[in-house]
């Protein structure tokens, strides 16, 4: 991590911000495609998408039925969708999508999810009701609902291992089971959605694609959660983190500053002048004032931790950014 900026980070943003100035997509398709999590259905992406998890070898899929739907286990295209670019071309060979339970049963990655909340409470297939966890769960009552959520399993030790074959090749010993929890908690809190994807792009250093959901946000009147709530939104299931937390963690520059730009009191004088001038010449908003609870900076954790304290534990360039910052 260097201690400037990325000479190409707000080009992007520019990018990205005219492309949507341009062409504001349909509501329905953002849905699909902008507010997609790494629970939810692979279907309408590539494998370099948020929702396909990563892979580590190349085998076959298994010729079986899903035993939700009871089709083949490939990837299944619509054929009236609204963008044709997204299905693959008509010679191309089916794309695998089988996700291969411990009892043998086999499901497609999002019809499993769709039954996530019978998963998650049972913990057993919803096909034949075999227990599936791998290991004996440590809390008491593996089946039960926790104190806070009464849909997700007291015991978080408990795996559900997998083997999962898609169009990227075979994840085996995948642990479906924090997919699971985590669809299950996104059924009931449906609009916690867009703060789950924030995070996911945040945590993957996707600015362009935080821009292209703020956008769809900004758009969108069936989404409730006002700008300030996004940025500042703590992940319950991820030890409340915020987007600023996973970018720290994951070392985002980009999204650091980004994520200050939009959602502290950091007067504008003290950002780099790549930063500003870029923000500025498209208008990026900043807030007039930003109380200290809604403060990026300030947002403490599970653990107690804030960004300043992530950016003395990563020492370097952070460090001094959190001195400038003010984060200290």
């Amino acid at each position: 991590m260097g201690g400037e900026l990325g000479s190409d980070l707000f080009r992007v943003m520019i990018q990205r911000l005219y492309c949507i100035a341009s062409a504001k997509r349909e509501v329905s398709r953002s849905h699909h495609i902008s507010l997609s999590l790494s629970t939810s259905s692979p279907h309408l992406t590539s494998p370099t998408t948020l929702t396909s998890p990563p892979f580590t070898s190349n085998h076959p899929p298994k010729m079986s039925l899903c035993k939700s739907c009871h089709q083949p286990l490939i990837l299944q295209f619509e054929p009236d969708s609204e963008d044709e670019s997204l299905a693959p071309p008509a010679d191309q060979p089916p794309i695998p999508d089988d996700l291969h339970l411990p009892c043998q049963c086999h499901f497609h990655w999002q019809c499993l999810l769709d039954l996530s909340s019978t998963v998650a409470l049972t913990l057993s297939c919803p096909s034949c009701t075999t227990y599936l966890p791998s290991n004996p769960p440590t809390g008491s009552g593996s089946a039960s609902g926790s104190s806070t959520n009464p849909f997700l399993p007291t015991s978080q030790a408990a795996q559900i291992l997998t083997t999962y074959t898609n169009e990227g090749g075979v994840q085996e010993n995948l642990n479906i089971l924090p997919h699971l929890t985590e669809e299950t908690y996104l059924s009931v809190n449906p609009q916690f959605r867009p703060a789950k994807a924030l995070h996911t792009l945040a945590s993957e250093g996707d600015t362009a694609g935080i821009l292209e959901l703020l956008a769809d946000v900004d758009a969108d009147e069936d989404i409730t959660l006002s700008l300030p709530q996004l940025l500042c939104w703590q992940d319950l299931l991820n030890e409340s983190k915020t987007a600023m937390h996973l970018a720290l963690e994951n070392e985002q520059e980009e999204v650091f500053w980004l994520l200050l730009w939009l959602e502290s009191g950091v007067h504008t004088s003290v950002f780099p002048e790549q930063v500003v001038q870029s923000c500025e010449g498209v208008g990026l908003p900043r807030r007039g004032t930003v109380p200290q609870e809604e403060d990026v900076r300030f947002i403490k954790d599970g653990k107690g931790r804030t960004a300043g304290d992530l950016c003395r534990e990563l020492g370097g360039a952070w460090g001094s950014y959190a001195e400038m910052l003010g984060m200290i």
